[in-house]
């Protein structure tokens, strides 16, 4: 891992019990005197902390030194992604995370399997867990929409990624993919206006393929 997630990651002294301290001290075998790196992501900042006591369920750290220096990311994506199996979006998620994507809305189109529920606590658990691994500094953030007018009449203005559409793109700050059913008549109808773009491929890509392949375009 690049860091520690600690939501108290700031504080002089941190405590360090469940699920943290099970990794440095049962997994990392990590012993008093040594230097943890923490960030709480809610902004950008590396605390380093220094362990001064290992008890047997808890661990106390003092904060050593802080590092400010901000990664900027030249581009940002917002993806309005329509709802498909939470089992494949959960298993996607890491990677749009690394990619950079900042944003995901998941929206019930009228397409959409309504049986399909997605756990929001899940998903930062596994946004989290990415954030640990890549090193991302800023947690995605998620959101659900119960149905597609209520995020039209909130994100009316985006790219929607369509079968015939350009395939030369501009920024595209937002898009919006469909439910593997295809968008419904009354979708198309709301969406006449919206630019639409489309990829250089014969074949049909799952939901979370075109995801992938958008992010990687838009910001790699």
């Amino acid at each position: 891992m690049k860091f520690v997630y600690d939501a108290d990651a700031s504080h002089e002294v941190l405590a360090i019990k469940d699920e943290n301290y099970r990794y440095l001290f049962k997994v990392k075998r990590l012993r008093v005197g040594d230097i943890v790196h923490f960030r709480n992501l809610k902004e950008p900042t590396l605390y380093s902390y220094k362990i001064i006591e290992v008890g047997k369920k808890e661990a106390l750290l003092k904060l050593e030194s802080i590092n400010s220096k901000i990664k900027s990311r030249s581009k940002t994506l917002h993806l309005i992604w329509c709802v498909i199996d939470p089992k494949v979006i959960y298993a996607t998620l890491p990677m749009l995370n690394q990619l950079g994507v900042s944003r995901i809305s998941f929206v019930y189109c009228e397409r959409s399997q309504k049986n399909f529920k997605i756990d929001l606590f899940k998903v930062k658990k596994i946004i989290i867990n990415s954030c640990q691994q890549s090193g991302r500094s800023d947690l995605m953030n998620c959101e659900i929409y119960n149905n597609f007018d209520d995020m039209y009449d909130q994100y009316g203005d985006f790219t929607v990624l369509d079968f015939g559409g350009e395939t030369t793109w501009g920024e595209i700050p937002a898009i919006l993919i469909g439910c593997e059913g295809g968008f419904s008549e009354n979708e198309r109808k709301k969406l006449q206006n919206n630019n639409k773009i489309g990829l250089k491929t014969d074949f049909i890509l799952k939901s979370e393929t075109a995801a992938l392949c958008i992010a990687s375009k838009l910001l790699i």
